[in-house]
């Protein structure tokens, strides 16, 4: 059912081309409009809640904007920290959106539910919580909001007789729309059954009365009353009947009801307000033709007419000044409900204490209209003839309308209340979603940063793909795998077999590396490896490829083992962690490490090289090879380089003389026996040795910055505080599930790229949020710590930051390999080395519940 959904909605999309050229040349801001739903925001216009946590609520157009306009008044109460996005559908509510909301954030057009199209915006806002106003309920936006865990709540909620039968066609989707929302607070007991008889469960369904009773944009003054009538040349008079979203066929009966009234009221007039701007000249026409003297708003801003001569006729033909307007008629007939269009809502003129008249359809409104007939505040006409009758009569008896107004006022002020009410239940809502047990392993993840690298980054991450033209995409890049794998295997050939000659230092080499891209612990195992190595009595230096430094040249020192020579920017984020961590064992960086290697040799007495990610530096010979592997994203997808996440193909792990598995207490179920055997299959020879990145402990960021061998606080007073996790590594997820398991409640994590620099504004944006969200404590990695501004390190917080402090554990063979490193670092330099504790190997950690 959605295939077809998606196909109809292409298909339209296309159809409507020629239409919405017309239009745009017809319309001021049509292709604004058409621009936004397409996508294409403008410059900054998503700068304050995209990524934010923001709440997004969604208006179609101007009734619902009306609606909403209280509503965001009182979530601007009930959360004063969080970014309010509006989103609108057509223009007229753009603007009225524009003009009477004052506490939104950013107001946008709502994208065009097309596939991908939708769910693309929707991931790049990433709201807190979805709130769609009324029946604003889209199949593909909705479906997004269920994959990226967006809780959705419908607000002043109204569902009309012929939407119930029109939903019913859905069937699939229906019942996917309706199970994604997860309250409904509804305007009346009609809409309650309505939504319930559409799917809703009982208990998610909430009565909390109509938010247009709570409206106060249409609020005027004595003042304000008087200046709307001098600008429609309307003061003298004797008495203003207004016909309100007026549809076509409805004028005529108008007009001869104003005829009606003018036998006994001659200086009477007329406002009228027809609900489709585009009809103005139509309804003009109409006016003239029926013998009456006729201007527009428009006409009578730019050239107001002299008081002696004012028109018997005003039509209003300005977006969002109605609701004012209302103030100044005294007898008020509200459209669309002569004909079969079902009425409009009719609490605008109630605000203002008016006597008012409808047609006899008013389908869509039947709840609202039924307590105002039944109160004797609303009157119901079948007719034209009715209609004149109905006018006249209330023109000729004042103290019949008088007493229609003071029912019509009491009615509104008893039904206030409903966007208050609404505002609460957001607040219990979300409360109860975010703390739920089964929505705390759904970290709430956000992508900081998201461009045409991310994109791209994220797909070749994937397993699998949905979508023909993905499919394509990823065929032509599997395609570009195939002739990578066969350029890799030829120059791995020319090694091998003596074309290209290796490279020898007078050391002995270590390369540390893996076959995938991405976060496997290089670099807290090639710190713990280099730190174990300098205790047996041995003088270890760390090479370092420099990876995204901005010193560039043949050999950079970072440290000589006793001060740091380089900043984060320069060095690199992982060599100047490497440095800072490693007392009494250089580090430098360099392309070339046969180059940096000798010049450790020359300058520092280097007997040991570690390669830090060099298990593809095949230039230079080495005595081990330690490949790592990720026990949580085992061997990435599967997929080589550029489709997939491999380096080289898995078959080469063949070259490896020690295979680490790191994270194996983060394993799913079978990771590590598929390890095992994945292990066993292409190299039977590898030493196989498991690890752990077990926290150490929690340092203030500033303290961290300034005196790296603090102490900080215990691993265990972080259990049970609510953080938000911010990170800029290659595996995030392994980070995010270490606070998790010491206790941590996530509230929100924020993912950035790999490597990323932080900005100031960044980080303060880090701080907002979690400002918003209630959270006691930031956390970041040492590999984040680095890249922080000093500004922002130096600054005065007001929730602490906390640099998470990992050291690298050995577990299941750790007493083999050290013995064997051991044996080799003697049989090379011809003494024994220091003995270093080596314990028992420990207890193997028991692998996680799930799939792998």
């Amino acid at each position: 059912m959605q295939l077809l959904y998606n196909i109809a909605a292409i298909l339209v999309a296309i159809l409507i081309i020629p239409v919405f050229m017309v239009r745009a040349m017809r319309e001021k801001g049509f292709v604004e409009r058409i621009k936004q739903s397409l996508g294409f925001f403008p410059p900054h216009a998503l700068d304050k809640v995209a990524n934010k946590d923001c709440i997004w609520v969604h208006a179609a157009s101007v009734g619902e904007i009306v609606a909403t306009s209280p509503l965001i008044k009182e979530f601007r109460r009930e959360f004063p920290k969080s970014p309010i996005l509006v989103s609108v559908v057509t223009t007229s509510g753009y603007e009225m959106a524009n003009r009477i909301i004052k506490d939104a954030d950013a107001i946008i057009y709502f994208p065009l539910d097309l596939p991908w199209l939708a769910g693309h915006v929707l991931k790049r806002i990433r709201p807190r919580v979805y709130l769609p106003v009324e029946t604003e309920l889209w199949p593909n936006f909705l479906k997004t909001c269920r994959e990226i865990h967006v809780p959705v709540m419908m607000v002043n909620g109204r569902i009309s007789d012929k939407s119930v039968k029109q939903y019913k066609h859905l069937h699939g989707i229906l019942r996917d729309m309706i199970g994604t929302v997860k309250q409904f607070a509804m305007q009346s007991p009609i809409d309650a059954d309505y939504i319930k008889r559409l799917g809703a469960p009982q208990e998610l369904v909430i009565i909390t009365g109509n938010t247009k009773f709570d409206q106060t944009y249409t609020d005027v003054s004595t003042e304000e009353k008087e200046e709307i009538l001098q600008a429609m040349c309307l003061k003298d008079n004797d008495g203003i009947f207004l016909a309100g979203s007026s549809h076509r066929g409805e004028e005529q009966p108008v007009l001869e009801a104003f005829r009606a009234v003018r036998e006994n009221h001659p200086r009477a007039r007329l406002v009228i307000a027809p609900r489709e701007l585009l009809r103005t000249t139509e309804v003009v026409h109409i006016c003239k033709k029926a013998g009456f003297d006729v201007a527009t708003r428009t006409e009578l801003q730019k050239a107001p007419r002299p008081a002696e001569n004012p028109p018997d006729i005003v039509i209003l033909d300005t977006i969002g000044e109605l609701g004012k307007v209302y103030s100044i008629g005294d007898v008020v007939y509200v459209g669309g409900s002569l004909v079969m269009h079902g009425g409009h809502n009719i609490l605008e003129p109630a605000a203002h204490g008016k006597a008012i008249i409808v047609g006899h359809h008013m389908f869509n409104f039947k709840d609202t209209y039924a307590l105002f007939k039944n109160r004797s505040a609303c009157l119901t006409v079948k007719n034209g003839r009715e209609l004149a009758e109905a006018v006249t009569k209330l023109f000729d008896d004042p103290a019949h309308r008088h007493r229609m107004e003071e029912e019509t006022r009491a009615i509104v002020q008893e039904n206030k209340g409903a966007s208050r009410k609404s505002a609460v239940i957001l607040r219990n809502m979300l409360e109860k979603y975010e703390r739920d047990a089964a929505n705390l392993h759904l970290v709430r993840s956000t992508q900081k940063i998201e461009n045409v690298k991310t994109y791209f980054i994220d797909l070749v991450h994937s397993k699998e793909v949905h979508g023909a033209g993905l499919h394509i995409v990823m065929a032509v890049l599997h395609v570009f795998s195939l002739i990578y794998a066969a350029l890799l295997n030829l120059k791995l050939a020319t090694y091998s077999i003596g074309l290209q000659k290796r490279k020898k230092l007078p050391c002995f080499v270590i390369s540390l590396g893996n076959v995938t891209v991405g976060g496997t612990g290089k670099t807290p195992t090639a710190q713990r490896l280099a730190s174990d190595i300098r205790d047996m009595g041995y003088r270890v230096v760390i090479l370092n490829r420099g990876y995204r430094a901005k010193w560039h040249g043949e050999v950079g020192v970072v440290s000589d083992g006793r001060q740091l020579h380089m900043e984060a920017s320069e060095a690199g984020d992982e060599a100047y962690m490497l440095a800072k961590h490693l007392p009494n064992v250089p580090v430098l960086i360099g392309a070339e490490r046969a180059v940096t290697g000798q010049y450790a040799i020359d300058h520092f007495g280097a007997e040991v090289a570690i390669l830090d990610d060099g298990y593809q530096h095949w230039q230079l010979e080495r005595d081990m090879d330690i490949l790592l592997v990720d026990a949580v994203n085992v061997f990435g997808n599967g997929y080589i380089l550029p489709r997939g996440t491999l380096r080289e193909p898995i078959s080469h792990i063949s070259r490896a003389d020690v295979c680490l598995l790191t994270k194996v207490d983060q394993a799913a179920a079978g990771s590590r026996t598929y390890i095992h055997d994945t292990l066993k299959k292409y190299n039977d020879h590898a030493a196989i040795v498991e690890s752990i990145h077990q926290p150490r402990c929690f340092m203030p960021l500033y303290e961290w910055c300034m005196n790296i061998g603090g102490d900080g606080i215990d691993v265990s007073a972080m259990a049970g505080k609510r953080v938000v996790a911010v990170s800029a590594i290659g595996n995030p997820a392994s980070f995010e599930q270490t606070l998790s398991d010491i206790g941590a409640s996530i509230i929100e994590s924020q993912r950035y790229p790999d490597h990323h620099d932080y900005t100031a504004q960044e980080m303060r944006d880090v701080l907002e949020q979690a400002e918003a969200k209630g959270a006691e404590a930031i956390v970041i990695t040492e590999k984040d710590a680095v890249k922080i501004p000093l500004d922002i390190v130096n600054e005065n917080w007001p929730i602490p930051v906390y640099v998470i402090c990992v050291e690298v554990t050995f577990q299941a063979g750790k007493k083999a390999f050290l013995a064997m490193l051991q044996t080799k670092l003697e049989e090379r330099f011809g003494r024994a080395p220091k003995p270093i504790p080596i314990e028992e190997d420990p207890v193997q950690p028991s692998e996680k519940e799930g799939t792998l």
